[in-house]
Order: C-alpha cells, then structure tokens, then sequence
C-alpha cells in the first residue's frame, strides 16, 4: 500500500508512484478543486510539494511558470504537465481530463437546475456565503505564491508594477506577460542571481524534505525533446480538432448553432492569456450580443457558478453552450436538455483540446531548459508579475463580494466579516479548503435564509 501523505516523514524519501494512485489523486482533485486557478495551485503545491512530495517547489514552480505564459487554463495545465512528467503522455492526458471532467458534470447539472427550475432560495443562500470564501482563498493563494516567489526587492517590485499596472493603467495581461518576461530576460544577463527560479537552492529541500521528482532528478526518457513527437502530436491533435469540426459541418451545416460554437470557442482558446477574466469580455460579446446564446444576466449567473464550482473557471464556457443549446431547441423543444449537453459538450472539448497540445508539445523544451537562466530568468519575472495579478483578481472579487451594487450601494458587512473568518482559518489555523467552504456556504445559507424570512 502506498505511504499515505499524513505519514511522510519529513527526511523520508517519498516511494514511486503508480498510475493507479495517481489516477485517483487527480479524480479528487477535479472534485475539490475550488477557488478558481490561484487556489487550484495552492491546492496542488500543497499536496504535491509538501505533503505527497511527488515533486520538487523547484520543478513545480518551473512548470508553473511555463504554464503562465499560455493561453488556456493554467492550473488545468498544471495539471497536465505534471501527470506528463511523471507518467508520460497518458498521465498527463488523465490529469487534465480529469482536471475538467467533474466540473463539466456538475456545471451541466447545476445549469439544467437553473434554466429548469429558476432561483432557489437555499441555492442563493449557499452561493452568498461561497462567495466570500472564494475571495479569502484568492487572496490566501496570493500570499502563498508571492511568499515562494517573490524572493527579493526586484521581484516584489515587478510584483507591485504588474499590480498597478492591471488594476489602475487597464494594461491588459498579454502586454504585462511580454513586459516581464523582457525584464526577466535583460535581468537574467545583467543579475542572474535575482532572477533564478523559487526554490532553487535548495529551499525546498530545507522545508519539505526529499521529492519523487527532486530538482537533480534527471528528466525521463518520454520528457526528452523529440522532432518525431512534435511533429506526430501535432497531427493527432490537428485531426482531432479538424475531424470534429468536419463532422460537425458535415451534418449540420456551417450556420448551425454547434458548428458555430466550435469554431467560436477555438478562437476563445487561443485568446485566453491571463486566465478566464480576460476571455470573458470575448465570449460576453459574442454569446451575448453576437450569436445571443444567452442574455447578460445569465451570462453573470453563469459567471457566479462557475466560481463556486470546481474546476477552472473558463468552465463557465460549459454554461454558455448549455444554455445555448437550450435557448436555441437544437434538438426540438422536447430535447432541450439533450441539446445543453451537446452545447456543454462541444464548448468544453474545442476550447479546452489547445492546452492538451501546449503541454505535450512545448513541455520537453521547458524540461530541457531548467538549468539555462536565459530560459528560466524570463518566467521567474513573469511568475512575480502574475502575484500582481492574482492579486487584483482578489481585489476585484473583494469588490463585487462587498459591494455588489457598486460603491453607491451598501456595504456587506456579513460578507466580510465571513470573508474575514475565511481568510484567518486559511492562514493562522491551516484548515482546508473544502472545510471553509462548506462552513462558509451553511453560514451564507443560514444567514441567507433568515434574512429573507425576516424581510418576508
């Protein structure tokens, strides 16, 4: 039987791991994966580099910083690369299936609830007390990877900058992605030092003790760059991608409302730099106002389940071609929740096939690249200018949490204080992520429930 984590001593050399263990891991983690990508990568250093060991902060943080620069879901990703890393192809196929297949199921169930049934008062209840967990996760996310990242002034300063940059300039994510990565690339040659990648002097040998996948830890032979793999998963994932849309084409027709998802939502997967927030303008104006897929206000109701669910948030695209399908009766009015599952279906599959192939192609190159600080000096600036971000993310929950009319509205008091008790259980008392949550989600419903019952 494999050493459960809770009895990893930290000297102790963690014992290899099986497909099947592994398997199982990333089954739970699509299940328990909240708090959006910062808490999903939270989650994961947590289980993976201090508790289970499979991998090194050095390695994990390598790996991260290669994901921040793609387009598409970066925990999602995350998760890809580091099942490939230690299990190959398949591995990391299972992992980020994984990753995205649970989320699906509940967000198809959620939405089916939604369209057929309208709002539930206990449903609302139980999404006003998540939402201020969701933001202290955030914010707890920002101060965990700030505090493994930003290991001097330069770096904390790029962190303030890309901060100020989001927040009060609007400079949009791509432009501060490329900025970072340039400083980080100039710094690399002018003070090497500053910019070489968290934990790689060891740190995390200090704190966690030995890894499966330790920072010497040679990579093994399917992570070895390979023209012959390029080129093949190039053409598998090309076939993929082409033999769907033919088929699509093929019965339906160019106009039809699946053929059009599938083409709109793979321009939205090449376009999702900076995380979901930054493809929800894209996907607003074209199911919204484009193809009128949905209204604005479900697209915002959309938006607040895909935050209290698990699983990345650019999953709220599984919403937009539920209801589509829905509103559009694909399949005749008697099969409208066939036709949502085709929508979910074939949003989920076109926007989320790129990130398969970003890892499987481009993750051998990053393997190889771990030790040349021309590589590495660009996404160690990069990772420290995605601390800014995230938090920003957590400021721009914060504000749509405690003032959700707007500043001229109240302020929610019970919001914060909720917040507040979230925030101080994640990081003085260390209890989990799911506990939080669901204390957080009964208290909202309680407090919810009573609030309507007084006022009623």
């Amino acid at each position: 039987m494999a050493t459960q984590p809770q009895d990893l001593a930290l000297g102790a050399a963690p014992q290899q791991v099986s497909l099947n263990e592994a398997f199982w891991y990333w089954l739970k983690l699509g299940f328990i994966s909240f708090g959006g990508p910062a808490g999903q990568i939270s989650m994961m250093h947590q289980e993976l580099v201090e508790r289970r060991r499979w991998i090194s902060e050095h390695r994990f943080l390598h790996a991260l910083n290669y994901t921040m620069v793609l387009p598409g879901p970066e925990a999602q990703q995350l998760a890809t690369y580091i099942g490939w890393l230690m299990h190959g192809t398949i591995g990391g196929v299972i992992a980020g299936t994984l990753f995205v297949l649970p989320s699906l199921f509940i967000l198809i169930a959620l939405t089916w609830i939604y369209l057929a049934f309208g709002n539930v008062p206990a449903v609302a209840g139980v999404l006003y007390g998540i939402k201020p967990a969701v933001t202290a996760i955030v914010v707890f996310a920002a101060y965990r990877i700030g505090s493994r990242a930003l290991k001097n002034g330069v770096l904390w300063a790029m962190a303030a900058a890309a901060f100020v940059a989001i927040f009060a300039l609007n400079v949009p994510f791509p432009y501060i992605v490329i900025g970072a990565g340039v400083i980080g690339l100039i710094g690399g040659h002018l003070a090497p030092a500053r910019f070489r990648s968290g934990g790689h002097h060891g740190e995390g040998h200090k704190r966690y003790g030995p890894a499966l996948i330790d920072d010497d830890t040679p990579p093994p032979e399917h992570a070895r760059f390979n023209w012959t793999r390029v080129i093949t998963y190039s053409a598998i994932g090309l076939l993929l991608w082409a033999g769907v849309m033919a088929l699509l084409f093929t019965r339906l027709g160019w106009e039809d409302t699946l053929t059009q998802m599938g083409w709109f939502f793979t321009k939205a997967a090449l376009v999702t730099f900076g995380g979901a927030y930054a493809v929800l303008p894209y996907v607003y104006q074209g199911g919204v106002d484009h193809y009128q897929w949905l209204t604005g206000t479900q697209m915002i109701d959309g938006l607040a389940l895909g935050e209290t669910t698990p699983g990345p948030l650019i999953m709220v695209v599984a919403f937009v071609g539920f209801v589509g399908g829905w509103t559009k009766e694909l399949f005749g009015p008697g099969a409208l929740v066939a036709a949502g599952v085709a929508g979910a279906g074939i949003a989920t599959f076109f926007t989320f096939l790129p990130s398969f192939l970003f890892i499987l192609l481009g993750a051998p190159a990053v393997e190889a690249s771990r030790h040349d600080i021309k590589f590495t000096a660009p996404l160690t600036g990069i990772t420290a200018a995605v601390v800014g971000v995230v938090l920003n993310l957590a400021v721009f929950f914060a504000y749509h949490v405690l003032w959700p009319q707007g500043f001229g509205g109240g302020f929610e008091w019970f919001s914060a204080l909720l917040g507040l008790a979230a925030f101080i259980a994640l990081i003085r008392f260390r209890v989990g992520i799911i506990p939080v949550i669901g204390a957080c989600a009964a208290t909202g419903a309680a407090y919810y429930l009573l609030v309507t019952w007084l006022l009623g």
